[in-house]
């Protein structure tokens, strides 16, 4: 188990190494790799079990029966998924989680955290906390997303976007967690059609575009 990566991710910040050791242990922490597109939880099954990524990265998906993706959101590395469905336990899964490459995920079962109630561990409370901070961030990010998605036209979604990641960064040049086809997804747009309305928004002096790599043009 990687403890170094463990140890610095949100989830456990706080803890000293044998506070730590308790709540791996009382979590039942177990590690498991999956291949790149490979489905690590599906849509319509219960967890009692959160993941959080040690390496690689995942997307949050919502795929409908008529074959539509839409992609909801990217975790990287040190981040988190399902705790939500986890501590419900008996919630289906309206999404689907999916290895954006090849990855490495600690499972914990944080369902046992409504069988502790009783139990005023340190470790528990400082997790109970650290869980609320990470919802929390979700949150925003979540009604982040309606921004990008609000807008009509194919080019005020990019820019929504664009402009969103440009703040989180400070910087007016960054990478991009997705290829074009998953942006595509995230944005709610056809791929051809977001293709042509990237190289039209480039001609006109908005953007530079090197694959996943955007720079926003200043107005002078």
């Amino acid at each position: 188990m990687q403890m170094d990566v463990i140890q610095q991710v949100a989830l456990f910040r706080g803890m000293d190494e044998a506070e730590l050791a308790a709540a791996l242990s009382a979590l039942s922490a177990k590690e498991k790799t999956y291949e790149k597109d490979e489905t690590i939880l599906c849509a319509g099954n219960v967890s009692e079990h959160m993941g959080l990524v040690l390496e690689g990265s995942v997307t949050i998906e919502s795929n409908d029966v008529w074959g539509n993706r839409t992609i909801l959101s990217h975790i990287e590395k040190g981040g988190t998924f399902a705790e939500t469905y986890a501590l419900l336990e008996d919630e289906p899964m309206l999404v689907d989680v999916i290895a954006n490459e090849k990855s490495n995920i600690l499972f914990l079962r944080i369902g046992s955290l409504n069988l502790l109630q009783q139990d005023i561990s340190p470790w528990r409370v400082k997790l109970i906390g650290n869980l609320l901070r990470i919802s929390s961030q979700k949150n925003l990010h979540l009604t982040g997303r309606s921004f990008h998605t609000a807008p009509k036209s194919i080019r005020g979604r990019v820019m929504a976007y664009l402009n969103s990641v440009s703040l989180q960064k400070n910087k007016i040049d960054f990478d991009i967690p997705f290829d074009r086809q998953q942006l595509a997804d995230y944005l709610n747009v056809e791929r051809s059609a977001l293709s042509r309305e990237l190289s039209n928004m480039q001609q006109d002096g908005l953007i530079i575009v090197r694959r996943n790599h955007f720079e926003i043009a200043k107005n002078e």
